[in-house]
């Protein structure tokens, strides 16, 4: 509202003049508002930034987050602003080509990979990260170092003067911001920017600025950016005072220096409040220092945290008072105080660990001899177990070094005196701690002991990122864990019972069994090692690890009186044959041992045990070139869909009805470690081109017979997949590349088939994997072109009379006894319907084969035939005769069908009788 109206000035005249000149003030607007804007400009008057401003301070803001996320080391965060950052600068593409990679955006890219680089050496800093930070720090390092390809020659710029390129940057800042207030300068009604226009202040109002000026010098020294803010608010007040002294006189222009005299004593009060605040972090560091000196606990903002417990612990008193005598009594009596404390709440577990240390200490220094030394060291191992209450949480590193290091010097002092007795039968009572003529009894046992130990080794495997540098760390660990196995082993076998070796020796076969023994592979073909070190670490190793399972194993199976560790070690056994491509001692063994027909009673890391070695045992089998064999063995694991399950590698997700919290941690523990894996993606190759070898041909027989059935329903999954493609492109996957190379067997295109099967990418996917890979690749070439032989006669017999033997030779590269063998088997089985023509040597084909026709009347009688047997089998329910017929039925039903098949005079049904009465499953049940 105007001030005209507010007086109650009628006059237009005066209205209309003074309005260009005084503006209408809304409560809440600044004094420099109201002057600057007019009433014509208030409405369209807006801050014009040009698409360069805009696009860069975007980018400004985006890097500002990810040097903040950098100094907290917030990797997750650094990462996806980085990729929002890459985003932001994709849609700035058009500024950037005229104006150049900013130079704020280089420094951040070197920056960043500098600080990546740095974090990536640090190898302590990246065991403290938690999973997702590591995880990020890995993607983003990569994802860092392929983009900064694009910009090498501007980053390597600037890492050779970094100072000159942060000056330009700054330089051009300036240039922003003086050509920004030119455009402003030149939108103005009057040519004059706010800016300019508040410098005048000086000229404007000469006696507020002594005011001001004294306001300074009693008040304290601020900063530039303090005093620069107090000249904005003294040039619009006076050039706001200015305006009004024009109607009502210079009579105001004390009362104004009275308000410019507050504002200045309120920037003195702001600025004492800030140095305050400064002043706080100081004092808060200082008490960190001093906390640091004192060596106190860790200081917080000036508090002390204080840990609940028993006042033993925490204040950690003599361990006797002066003048104690200290002797076996004394120790066994303070042990005793000690392990008191444990296992109640509010102790604290290292502080514990360290006072049996200490007595341990105390023990060695007064000669009291090995027995009561022992003793202390079975509590310390037993303390370090108990650390961690949690049965789920695995041990710390510091606490898991600190276990292997107490159990070696256990095992030391057990091997260099022999007259300690150790055993979970002896009783407290009769425990004999004291130095004497007699030997020394202590009650524990180390074999349950290394049994934890080796269970802890596979809680810190499980629970570590397989991927990360840590994991590879904690593996080296096993070399000492098998060490400590071997020491044990030979002490209990010399004072061990038949039950405590029988442990120890699967133990060892657990370490053993999955692990491909290189050089005793490399001895079999007579190759030497590279170096001499080689060869003299063969030397010292003497016998090959087939020898160690051998005898361990044949122990086990004689003395063992518990089922369970006579099936692990069955199971290890032929797991270690079949990796080692000893095939029929491998299958000897699981068929002699019946496992199969009870193993659905053994408890879940047995039954995975026995999943892992039939799926070993396949895998040897297809390198053996059993190809009925190998997908007999495979089928249950890969036709269930849950192999990565079943082989203890993994869990699927399932809803909560399935599987509660409870039962997925107690499946977790189940988990086989990373290394003792076996590749999914070469488990399903091995088995889906098993599938093709056997279904390909098998399908080209029974072209046009309705009652045909499925080997493999996951391979025709697949097909049926490839076949729904709307555009089907070169093969990626490898099962596109079985699904192509099962279309091009249907053909009789082998060539095609075996680029398909073998190729480079299909080698390091798969075929690489293998140890003998170039026999493998030989043996599959050699069955691709067999079955493609028998595929091509299925399907084209019927177009030719005759066909050369020599002629299929040629086309299949295959000798021509193996051409003869193969079609001999196929008229044999009533497969082939043809005959041999031994002179001229070719194969004359028999026309028996029945038309389209004759086709359909058969399927159509069989299907008369089905319905029959059911209305029977139904109304014999219903009378309630359950014999006779409904049994012949159940027993020799099938072979009568067979009968009737044979009696109808076409070689079409001859032949798939045949195949049928000679059943793909009546093997696999024999087998298997």
């Amino acid at each position: 509202m105007s001030r005209f109206f507010a007086t109650g000035s009628d006059s237009e005249s005066e209205e209309s003049s003074s309005g260009s000149e005084i503006t209408p003030k809304a409560p809440g607007t600044t004094f420099k508002q109201s002057l600057l804007l007019s009433d014509d400009e208030e409405d369209t008057k807006r801050v014009v930034r040009s698409a360069k401003d805009k696009r860069f301070e975007e980018l400004t803001n985006l890097i500002k987050t990810i040097r903040n996320a950098m100094k907290i080391r917030d990797m997750a965060k650094c990462l996806e602003e980085f990729e929002q950052l890459c985003r932001a600068f994709l849609k700035s593409k058009n500024i950037v080509d005229k104006e150049g990679v900013p130079a704020f955006y280089i420094r951040l890219l070197a920056d960043l990979e500098d600080y990546l680089n740095q974090l990536w050496e640090d190898k302590e800093g990246k065991k403290k990260m938690n999973k997702n930070n590591a995880k990020a720090l890995s993607t983003l390092r990569q994802k860092i170092r392929k983009y900064n390809r694009d910009y090498e020659t501007e980053i390597a710029a600037y890492k050779e003067n970094p100072q000159e390129s942060a000056d330009e940057e700054e330089e051009k800042e300036p240039e922003d911001s003086g050509s920004s207030s030119d455009s402003d300068a030149e939108g103005g009604d009057d040519g004059v920017s706010a800016k300019s226009f508040l410098k005048k202040k000086p000229e404007a109002a000469p006696e507020a600025s002594k005011f001001l000026k004294s306001a300074k010098g009693s008040g304290d020294e601020s900063s530039s950016s303090d005093e620069d803010d107090d000249d904005e608010d003294w040039g619009s007040d006076t050039i706001d005072s200015g305006s009004e002294s024009s109607d009502e006189g210079e009579g105001k222009s004390a009362s104004l220096a009275v308000v410019f005299l507050k504002k200045t004593q309120e920037t003195e009060k702001s600025s004492e409040k800030k140095i305050q605040k400064k002043k706080k972090p100081k004092k808060k560091e200082r008490l960190e220092e001093e906390a640091e000196e004192e060596g106190g606990e860790e200081v917080e903002g000036g508090w002390e945290k204080v840990k609940g417990g028993v006042p033993l612990v925490k204040e950690k008193p003599k361990m006797f008072a002066k003048g104690t005598e200290i002797n076996t009594t004394v120790v066994v009596k303070k042990l005793s105080e000690i392990l008191q404390a444990r296992g109640k709440k509010g102790t604290d577990r290292a502080a514990q660990i360290e006072l049996l240390h200490a007595l341990a200490a105390i023990a060695a220094e007064h000669n009291l001899g090995q027995g009561i030394l022992v003793k202390i060291k079975f509590n310390i191992i037993a303390s370090l177990y108990d650390y961690n209450p949690n049965l789920a949480a695995f041990m710390k590193a510091d606490m898991w070094k600190k276990c292997l290091d107490c159990i070696d010097e256990l095992l030391d002092i057990l091997f260099e005196h022999n007259n300690i007795f150790i055993g979970e039968n002896i009783a407290e009572d009769s425990e004999n701690l004291a130095v004497s003529e007699q030997p020394f009894r202590v009650r524990g046992c180390v074999l349950t002991l290394v049994e934890r130990m080796d269970e802890e080794f596979t809680k810190i495997m499980q629970n570590t990122d397989p991927h990360s540098q840590e994991y590879v760390d904690n593996l080296k660990d096993e070399g000492r864990v098998c060490g400590i196995i071997d020491r044990l082993l030979d002490y209990l076998e010399n004072k061990g019972s038949t039950e405590e070796i029988c442990r120890i020796y699967l133990r060892r076969i657990m370490h053993t069994y999955y692990k491909f023994d290189y050089k005793a592979h490399r001895r079999s073909l007579g190759i030497q090692g590279e170096t001499k070190s080689e060869q003299d670490q063969e030397e010292s190793e003497g016998e090959d690890s087939a020898v160690i399972m051998d005898r361990l194993c044949k122990f086990i199976y004689a003395k063992d009186r518990t089922d369970r560790i006579r099936t692990c070690a069955i199971l290890c056994h032929i797991y270690h044959h079949a990796l080692h491509s000893r095939w029929y001692q491998a299958r000897d063994l699981m068929l002699m041992s019946h496992l199969q027909d009870n193993i659905q009673h053994a408890d879940p890391p047995v039954q995975i045990l026995y999943n892992r070695t039939m799926v070993q045992l396949g895998i040897c089998a297809f390198r053996q070139g059993m190809i009925k064999d190998a997908h007999n063995a495979l089928l249950d694991i890969q036709s269930s869909g849950r192999a990565k399950e079943l082989l203890g590698q993994g869990l699927l997700m399932r809803n909560m009805q399935e599987r509660n919290a409870e039962q997925e941690k107690i499946e977790k523990r189940r988990q086989v470690p990373f290394h003792m894996h076996i590749n999914l993606e070469l488990l399903e190759c091995v088995y889906l081109v098993s599938a093709m070898l056997l279904e390909i041909p098998y399908m080209a027989a029974h072209e046009f017979d309705a009652r045909r059935r499925m080997i493999s329903k996951q391979f025709h999954h697949q097909l049926r997949v490839g076949e729904r493609q709307p555009l089907l492109g070169p093969p990626e996957s490898m099962r596109e590349h079985v699904v192509a190379a099962s279309k091009a067997m249907k053909m009789g295109d082998w060539r095609t088939c075996h680029s398909f099967i073998i190729n480079e990418k299909m080698n390091s996917k798969v075929w690489d994997l293998f140890p003998e890979t170039q026999r493998v690749r030989e043996m599959l070439v050699r069955k691709i072109q067999e079955e493609s032989l028998r595929t091509y006669l299925f399907t084209y017999s019927s177009v030719y009379d005759s066909i050369s033997m020599e002629t299929l030779s040629e086309m299949f590269e295959l000798e021509i006894p193996t051409v003869h063998s193969i079609i001999s088997k196929m008229i044999i089985n009533e497969e082939l319907m043809a005959s041999l023509d031994q002179p001229t040597q070719t194969v004359v084909m028999h026309r028996t084969e029945p038309t389209s026709l004759q086709n359909m009347a058969l399927q159509l009688a069989e299907k008369l035939g089905g319905l029959v047997e059911n209305n029977e089998r139904v109304f014999d329910l219903k009378q309630g005769v359950y014999g006779g017929y409904f049994n012949r039925d159940q027993k020799g039903g099938y072979q009568q069908k067979q009968s009737y098949q044979r009696d109808q005079k076409g070689g079409y049904q001859q032949k798939q009788g045949g195949y049928q009465r000679g059943g793909y499953r009546n093997q696999n049940q024999s087998n298997y």
